[in-house]
C-alpha cells in the first residue's frame, strides 16, 4: 500500500502528526509512506525510518512571488505519478486539501464539523470525525489511522518510541553541554508575543536551578532575548543558531526542556525527554501530559475555537511553579 500524508506546517503540528507513523508501519509493515511538507520544515522529518520519501513544496513563497505558482503546480502534479492508494490530508486547510486532491484519487481528511476551514472537507472521499477541540495529538492519530481501517489508542501513544531522528549534529554542541550539571534547554520564542513567557522569568528559573541552561533561538529577536538572558545569569548560555538536525540532537541529550507552546518544545515529547510546556492563550489540549512531560497554564480561560492573541496572562505565571516542577524532574 502506498500512502501520502499531507501535513505542510507548522513545526509543532508536524511533530504531533508524526507519532502516527510507527503505528501505521506496525499495522502495515510493507506500506510505503511519503510525506508532503513545506521545505523549511523538511528537516524535522529527515532520517525517519518509517518514511520512504519526503516531498517538499514551497507554497509560502507564493505569497511574495506569484510567478512561482505554475512551477509549484507542476511539482505537485508530478507527485501523482507515484499512484498512491491513499492520500491523507492531516492539515485540514483548503490549500492542503487541494494539494491532496491533486496528488491522489482517494483522499481522506476531517469532516466539516472537525475542521478549521470547512470547505476543505468537500474534496475528501473519506471523512473522519474528531472534535475540533479534542487533544491535538489524538486528532492527528485519528485522521491518519481511521482511513486505513484501524485506530491508534491513547495507551499506544503513551508508550510510543521516540520518533525524531538525526545524524551527526554540529560539533559545537559539545562545547555547550556539561557533564557536571544538568543540561536544560530553554525555548523562549514563538509565533505570538502573547505566547512567550517573560525573559526575566526564565532568568529567575535559571538562577534558582543553578544548572546549565541553554537558550535556543530562530530569529534575530529571539537571539537578542537569549543573549540578554545570558548577560543576566551565569547559568544561561545563548547557543548559536541551530538547524533542525542539531536541534533534534540537542533536545535528545537534554535533561529537561522548558519552553513556550511552540514546535521545539513539543520535540521533547517526541524524543521522550522531560519537558515543561508553559501555556497562556493556547489550550493545554495541544499536548499529552505524562510523568515527564508536564504543563503550567496561566489562569485565563481559553476558547479553542477562537484563540485570543491579546491574552498575555502567561506573564502572570509565578516562576516558582516552574522551578518546583523542574527541580522534581531533574531530581
Amino acid at each position: 500500500m502506498r500512502i501520502a500524508i499531507v501535513k505542510l506546517s507548522a513545526l509543532g503540528d508536524i511533530v504531533h502528526a508524526m507519532v502516527a507513523l510507527q503505528f501505521i508501519k506496525a499495522q502495515f509493515p510493507e506500506s510505503r509512506i511519503d510525506w508532503i511538507v513545506e521545505e523549511r520544515f523538511a528537516g524535522v522529518l529527515a532520517h525517519n525510518p518509517d518514511l520512504n520519501q519526503i516531498l517538499t513544496v514551497n507554497l509560502k513563497a507564493l505569497k511574495t512571488d506569484k510567478s512561482r505558482f505554475f512551477a509549484e503546480l507542476r511539482k505537485i502534479r508530478a507527485f501523482a505519478e507515484r499512484h498512491y492508494d491513499w492520500v491523507i490530508d492531516a492539515q485540514g486547510l483548503i490549500k492542503s486539501a487541494v494539494v491532496a486532491r491533486l496528488i491522489g484519487q482517494k483522499v481522506a481528511g476531517f469532516d466539516a464539523d472537525s475542521i478549521r476551514e470547512k470547505a476543505a472537507s468537500w474534496v475528501y472521499h473519506q471523512k473522519v470525525h474528531c472534535a475540533y477541540d479534542a487533544n491535538t495529538i489524538d486528532r492527528n492519530a485519528a485522521v491518519l489511522s481511521r482511513p486505513l481501517g484501524f485506530d491508534i489508542s491513547r495507551e499506544q501513544i503513551l508508550h510510543k518510541t521516540p520518533f525524531l531522528f538525526y545524524r551527526a549534529p554540529s560539533p559545537c554542541l559539545d562545547d555547550y553541554l556539561r557533564q557536571d550539571r544538568k543540561n536544560i534547554v530553554l525555548v523562549t520564542g514563538s509565533t505570538w508575543d502573547s505566547r512567550n513567557y517573560p525573559a526575566e522569568s526564565y532568568v529567575k528559573i535559571a538562577e534558582a536551578l543553578k544548572q546549565n541552561c541553554l537558550a535556543v533561538w530562530a530569529s534575530d529577536e529571539e537571539k537578542a532575548r537569549a543573549e540578554w538572558m545570558a548577560a543576566q545569569s551565569g547559568y544561561v548560555k545563548a547557543l548559536p543558531k541551530l538547524d533542525l538536525n542539531s536541534l533534534k540532537a540537542l533536545i535528545a541529550r537534554a535533561d529537561l526542556l522548558i519552553g513556550n507552546d511552540t514546535g521545539p518544545t513539543h520535540m521533547a515529547w517526541a524524543l521522550n525527554r522531560p519537558s515543561i510546556t508553559i501555556f497562556g492563550p493556547t489550550p493545554v489540549s495541544r499536548v499529552y501530559q505524562t510523568d515527564i512531560n508536564q504543563v503550567v497554564k496561566s489562569a485565563s480561560v481559553v476558547n479553542p475555537f477562537k484563540l485570543n492573541k491579546n491574552d498575555f496572562s502567561i506573564r502572570e505565571i509565578d516562576a516558582r511553579l516552574i522551578i518546583e516542577r523542574a527541580a522534581r524532574l531533574i531530581g
